[in-house]
């Protein structure tokens, strides 16, 4: 496995309001991003294809999700279209109050 330096040290509320945006070169430069939180290290962005080579060589599960979704071509949704399916879920499965 080939170590790569991570430089791109931004912190959680960052991490939030720019998530679009991290995600976008994490896509299209392949750099990685560790979250912190109070100066503390929390968490890695870095792309699915990236971790899959260097963590995760062998998941099956994910490969098939990705073969499905490349079959019915919701691997190249837009973002906004992807907001709107998770806004209609959500309102589908909000848990009803009396």
């Amino acid at each position: 496995m080939r170590t790569k330096k991570i430089s791109n040290i931004i912190p959680a509320l960052t991490a939030r309001t720019q998530l679009g945006q991290i995600l976008k070169r994490v896509r299209q430069n392949n750099e990685r991003f560790v979250v912190g939180r109070r100066g503390e290290a929390q968490a890695v962005i870095m792309s699915v294809e990236e971790y899959l080579k260097n963590f995760a060589s062998d998941a099956p599960a994910l490969k098939q999700v990705q073969r499905a979704a490349k079959s019915r071509g919701t691997d190249r949704l837009p973002e906004r279209a992807i907001n709107a399916e998770i806004k209609r879920y959500r309102r589908q499965h909000r848990p009803r109050n009396a």
